[in-house]
């Protein structure tokens, strides 16, 4: 029998649903706003109480006028805040920018907690967020894809987070440690009010007590903060560079890469998860333009790795033996576990019965001997005497599988999980290295070793003169010669006895810290063949390269060339085919371990031709080199691996990592991936261990949805050819700007704070590689966060509004609605553009023109001035127009909630530090150079990135 279905519910009004979502937006923002306002009390009433109230009623006039400024754009609050500025003592400025920029850092860490509680409701709703593992597992059990198979995908992948340091961190240590402090407390003070109201309304009588005391330990970290200098008074060096790091290790990495691996055997069922995430680090053994950078740091780095992954190791054996107090009189073990137990040196009476504790004595006091050997420091704890040293993580991990074996055997499987499991996790990721770390150094570095080595050895005298083929010829024939070229006895100069250090200082570590703690060697300005040829004879002088090239040769290091400039990445897959051509090349990398990384970057190639063309040729080099490599494995089987040089903006290959690793070519992932983690990005994205476990996880699913699912398909002939011609015009734009308009390297160092960056102690390497003031010299690091200092953010969108323009409109009007028509279909139909559009779209949001010109006042020259700043202005507003037609959104954000409320929050307080950044440069400019001038403008560049996010 047929039923009348329901009458249809009454049509909302448009009105009705906007009101509705508004509604449910800011019910889903309260907690934030709390917790913002509960945070900016706490340092109101430690600015009251240690600066007085005047101090706090003035930083409050500064920010009401600011919003102001913002809000209304209300030129009565723009004198007003002139005025006040200017009016302000040095003491005064730099209390109000110190207390602007806690709050910026404050503000980061109510949202990152936001985001996490947000992330949960989800999940507790059963609506599991894109870029998770969980939506990664269903989409390819949807797609037939079986356990089994994503099992042999992750045992033949490699996804590696590489941290770099680079002069745009603005953080410290210390700064960081008591920051996670108040990231636990916001936890804990969630945990607590999610127990005020446990059953039928009736509050917990604890909760009002517990919240008073998170609320007074809150108070205490922000005293601290408070009372923590920002700023290093020294140059930050390279060993300062690698504590910096290893902070991220201790505080999430080494607890929450197991987790993650813990989370996927879940999802797998029976099929076991092959390792095949691990970390990667540059620090100590990148330096390309950094003279800081030496044989000694490279040393300093591994032992320091080292260090922080056996302590963590001892601890968790330690923990472990008091948790295995299994008694032999009550459960049995395996034999293999009794022969564990009866090689330790543990001889206590009390533990004679309790052979898991008894094994672990004597694990710990083999693992202590182990970090004495290979670092020289002592354990914390001696229940025995260090002795038998492991010669190999994978000795301990064996050690760790007896145990795990006979407990699981015995019915103590449950005993495994919770320390045990993640503990063996954790070894086969980390061994005794920690992380990977790259050599780095530029071509023409490597040239004058080669040359002084050749002349030395008066094989040839002006190897530099030499053209390509001569050069290709005869390092070949070098290659294939057993023999070394180093003369005995012979005085070469520094910078060839430093290089020279370098590869035997890799030989050193690899056999001291096994075979994973160096495997790359990056030559940056990868131009010629010869670039590539010239690293594997350095490696064969120290016995890297073992064997000849014709004889069974292998090499230690991957040769991995970086391609920057838009002019490399064109060049790419043609010097690898030449290169893969040589006699001998293919069978040398086959017999060294079948693969090959290729890096790109994006920073250089983004500073030499814009943004839309750095992304453009990016991706056509992608293409390239795959069909390259796919011709290549029919013969030889050697696997090609991409290595994204990204850093935090945009303009510099930042955005959203899972979105970017989808949107890349077709066949040009498949389970092998490195990227760079640069900058204060890295912060932003581990400092909290559960938000960096979330980080992580993205890279995995988007790596295993790349592979398996391959949802980019490939672009067809007319997106093709409309973004070869929009790459044309914006590139053409671009450089008419940056390199073709007079005046305009004057303009950039004047109304941006990059002399000042340059000055700050925020890296230990320089800004510049040359002593000059050229755009082309300038490292792509300080051009992009002086563009984010000045909120321009230009390397993020600058050109592709005239490219659209002329795009469109250089075409009948006909042409034109169908040259349209094909961008909207490419946004919704092309990975590659709606990704890019996505990220012009983000930038766009985080700059300002009105704080922009601002800073275009420090140009003195008022006619220049006026010039450029119209361009920029211009284009600002043909990029947004040009993004409106192709995307159909009006609004900047549109798709972005999360980014849209952080904005919100965040920027009515970075605004203040811009006012008084550029009020402080105009003083410094001027000779008012005192200490506290200086001090105000650095801890405003501090704010200022903090605030912003990804901007370095």
């Amino acid at each position: 029998m047929k039923t009348t279905p329901p009458p249809a519910p009454a049509a909302t009004s448009a009105a009705t649903s906007t009101a509705l979502a508004n509604k449910r937006n800011k019910d889903n923002e309260r907690p934030l706003v709390e917790d913002i306002r509960f945070l900016g009390r706490i340092l109101g009433d430690v600015i009251r109480e240690q600066e007085g109230v005047e101090a706090y009623e003035l930083i409050e006039q500064i920010r009401k006028l600011s919003v102001a400024f913002r809000r209304d754009a209300d030129h009565e609050a723009d004198k007003a805040l002139k005025r006040l500025l200017k009016g302000l003592s040095g003491d005064q400025t730099v209390s109000v920018i110190r207390a602007f920029t806690y709050f910026s850092h404050l503000a980061n860490l109510a949202e990152d907690r936001h985001h996490i509680r947000r992330r949960a409701v989800h999940e507790r709703a059963g609506d599991t967020q894109e870029g998770s593992i969980e939506v990664a597992m269903s989409r390819l059990r949807w797609a037939g894809i079986s356990p089994r198979v994503i099992s042999q995908t992750l045992a033949q992948s490699y996804v590696a987070p590489v941290l770099t340091a680079h002069p745009t961190e603005v953080q410290r240590k210390s700064i960081l440690d008591a920051e996670r402090d108040i990231a636990q407390l916001l936890t804990a003070r969630d945990d607590i009010k999610q127990r005020a109201f446990p059953f039928e309304g009736k509050k917990d009588a604890l909760t009002p007590k517990e919240l008073a005391a998170n609320e007074a330990q809150m108070r205490a970290r922000v005293m601290q903060l408070w009372q923590t200098r920002l700023l290093r008074y020294s140059k930050l060096t390279v060993s300062d560079e690698i504590e910096n790091a290893l902070s991220y290790y201790e505080s999430t990495f080494l607890r929450e890469i197991p987790k993650l691996y813990a989370e996927m055997e879940e999802l797998l069922g029976s099929q076991p998860v092959h390792t095949f995430l691990r970390m990667g680090q540059w620090i100590g053994g990148d330096r390309d333009g950094n003279p800081n950078v030496s044989a000694q740091t490279l040393e300093y780095a591994l032992r320091r790795q080292s260090e922080v992954a056996l302590r963590h190791y001892l601890t968790e054996v330690h923990f472990l033996g008091g948790e295995l107090s299994i008694s032999a009189l009550l459960n049995r073990c395996t034999p293999e576990m009794e022969a564990l137990a009866e090689s330790s040196p543990d001889t206590n009476e009390h533990r004679k019965d309790e052979p898991y504790r008894r094994a672990l004595t004597g694990v710990y006091a083999r693992l202590a001997a182990t970090l004495q050997d290979l670092t020289g420091t002592t354990a914390a704890r001696h229940a025995v005497a260090p002795q038998n040293a492991y010669k190999t993580a994978e000795e301990f991990v064996a050690d760790l599988r007896v145990i795990e074996a006979s407990l699981q055997a015995h019915h103590g499987a449950a005993l495994t999980a919770q320390r045990l499991h993640p503990l063996i996790r954790a070894v086969e990721v980390f061994g005794f290295h920690l992380a990977t770390v790259d050599l780095r150094q530029s071509s023409d570095k490597h040239e004058e070793v080669v040359a002084e080595l050749l002349a030395t050895a008066r094989v040839e005298s002006s190897y530099q003169s030499l053209d390509e083929a001569a050069k290709r010829t005869l390092l070949l024939r070098l290659l294939n010669d057993a023999r070394p070229l180093r003369v005995h006895g012979a005085n070469y100069s520094a910078h060839a006895v430093a290089e020279l250090a370098i590869f035997a200082m890799a030989k050193e570590m690899r056999s001291r810290f096994g075979h994973e703690a160096i495997r790359h060697y990056i030559i940056s300005h990868t131009e010629t063949v010869s670039d590539l040829l010239e690293v594997l004879l350095l490696q064969k002088e120290v016995g890297l390269m073992q064997g000849t090239l014709d004889d069974k040769g292998h090499s230690d290091l991957i040769v991995v060339p970086l391609f920057e400039t838009i002019e490399d990445l064109r060049n790419a897959a043609p010097i690898m085919r030449e290169f893969y051509q040589l006699p001998g090349v293919a069978e040398l990398v086959k017999r060294s371990g079948c693969e090959q990384d290729i890096m790109l970057g994006y920073s250089d190639s983004n500073k030499d031709g814009g943004i839309f063309t750095s992304n453009w040729e990016l991706y056509r080099a992608e293409i390239a080199l795959v069909e390259l490599f796919d011709e290549l494995a029919k013969d030889h089987k050697i696997k090609l691996r991409m290595f994204h040089g990204r850093g935090g903006t945009v303009g510099r290959g930042g955005g959203p990592s899972y979105q970017a690793i989808l949107a890349q070519p077709p066949g040009t992932v498949r389970g092998q991936i490195r990227l760079t983690e640069q900058g204060e990005v890295i912060g932003s994205k581990y400092a909290n261990p559960e938000i960096g476990r979330r980080n992580l996880e993205t890279l995995v699913a988007a790596t295993l949805e790349a592979t398996l699912l391959q949802p980019t398909k490939s672009a067809t002939k007319a997106f093709l050819d409309t973004a070869a011609e929009l790459s044309q015009l914006s590139m053409a734009a671009y450089r008419a700007l940056v390199y073709e308009t007079p005046g305009f390297t004057e303009y950039f160092f004047s109304s941006t704070p990059l002399r000042e960056i340059a000055e700050l102690n925020i890296g230990s390497r320089p800004a510049s590689r040359k002593a000059t003031q050229a755009i082309e010299d300038l490292r792509a690091i300080p051009w992009g966060f002086s563009w984010g200092q000045c909120r321009l953010t230009l390397p993020g969108w600058f050109g592709f509004g005239s490219a659209v323009n002329s795009f469109i409109e250089g075409a009948t009007p006909a042409q034109s609605k169908e040259r349209l028509a094909v961008l909207q279909k490419m946004y919704k139909q092309w990975p590659f553009f709606k990704t890019l559009l996505s990220n012009m779209d983000m930038v766009m949001a985080k700059s300002d023109l009105a704080l922009a010109s601002r800073y275009a006042e420090l140009v003195s020259d008022t006619k220049l001035r006026k010039k450029i700043f119209s361009a920029i202005e211009a284009e600002w507003h043909a990029t947004a127009h040009a993004l409106v037609l192709i995307t159909g959104e009006k609004q900047r954000l549109a798709s972005n909630a999360s980014l849209q409320r952080s904005i919100k929050h965040r920027f009515p307080y970075i605004d203040p530090l811009h006012h008084l950044q550029v009020e402080l440069v105009r003083r410094y400019r001027a000779g008012i150079a005192d200490e506290r001038v200086q001090r105000g403008i650095h801890i405003s560049i501090n704010g200022i990135a903090a605030g912003l996010r990804n901007t370095g």
